[in-house]
């Protein structure tokens, strides 16, 4: 059993143990003030956005406010530890994903141990990465990327948005990897926008980037988009196949949830998972995750703590193996 299972199994087991009594009496009365759901990045992005339509949709269920608080800083460390470092009675919840199932092996000193640590509330969503290259790359498939790369090692240059460590720089390394050892060099830089801009000048050759970043260069065929991340196509490019039709077994997504300081009362943490699976069965929130490019996740706390544990695994051996060490 690896570690992260068994943190995993060793949380499950202790977020049962509080009080049920003491739980159902703060359920009962919860929310009396207002919520901070603390996210990891700047106002704007995927992650903010999410944060904020499930936040709406808590306070109109719950009748009281819940407040998107960013706090950007160390892939999300830094919002992660003030949630560790929070009283656990639910007024203080995170937006937790795979920047936590990575740095969990990126980063060697930190402070706490998000499995262990963090009390899984619900899953959100999962959400696509797109392939996208430049068109002076001769290759319009998966397979004639990954001959041309063989062909020409250390020529191509892909960019990842988010520095060393996010999502679309892991994404491309677990390619390189699954696609028998690619020589792609990599150039990190502070966001998905820039490294867009230096793909369509020609800086860079290839960029794994969220759809919403990259449709519309794909669309006017200044971008040429390869393939998904993810093992389902996307409804917005349904003409786009998965990398893993091509490379078996590649996977790779964003996958976002809350999460909450441990010892949280089970009783709140059973309130909140019920209302977020509400707004996922509901037509009108899913329509505005659209805009994220994600399907959504769903299900208990135990299911969402398991996919972190997994996505911890997942990630723990790509790390390792490209020897990738925090900027």
């Amino acid at each position: 059993m690896t570690s992260s299972r068994r943190q995993f199994l060793h949380f499950a087991a202790g977020a049962a143990a509080p009080a049920l009594l003491s739980g159902l009496a703060c359920a009962d009365t919860y929310p009396s003030r207002p919520v901070r759901i603390m996210v990891g990045f700047a106002a704007g992005g995927p992650n903010d956005i999410l944060a904020r339509l499930v936040a709406d949709w808590w306070s109109e269920r719950l009748g009281q406010q819940f407040i998107v608080e960013n706090r950007p800083g160390a892939g999300s460390n830094l919002a992660t530890d003030a949630v560790v470092r929070a009283p656990p009675d639910g007024y203080m919840l995170l937006l937790a994903g795979s920047s936590n199932a990575i740095n969990a092996t990126l980063y060697e000193n930190l402070d706490f141990n998000f499995l262990r640590d963090i009390a899984p509330v619900a899953g959100l969503i999962r959400g696509a990465l797109v392939m996208v290259i430049h068109p002076s790359v001769p290759a319009h498939t998966i397979p004639e990327f990954i001959a041309y790369a063989k062909a020409n090692p250390g020529k191509l240059a892909y960019g990842s948005g988010g520095g060393v460590g996010g999502i679309t720089h892991i994404a491309a390394e677990l390619f390189k990897q699954a696609a028998g050892g690619l020589d792609l060099q990599h150039v990190p830089y502070r966001g998905v926008a820039p490294a867009i801009t230096d793909l369509l000048g020609g800086q860079v050759q290839v960029v794994f980037s969220n759809v919403a970043a990259s449709i519309g260069y794909i669309e006017s065929g200044k971008l040429r988009a390869l393939g998904l991340t993810t093992a389902m196509r996307s409804e917005a490019l349904p003409d786009v196949p998965s990398i893993g039709e091509f490379v078996p077994g590649y996977e790779a997504s964003s996958v976002f949830g809350i999460g909450a300081p441990k010892s949280t009362p089970g009783a709140i943490i059973d309130r909140l998972n019920k209302e977020a699976n509400a707004a996922l069965a509901d037509a009108g929130f899913r329509m505005r995750l659209r805009g994220l490019d994600a399907t959504g996740l769903g299900g208990s706390p135990a299911d969402f703590g398991k996919l972190m544990a997994d996505e911890t695994d997942k990630w723990a051996k790509v790390i390792r193996r490209a020897k990738i060490r925090p900027e």
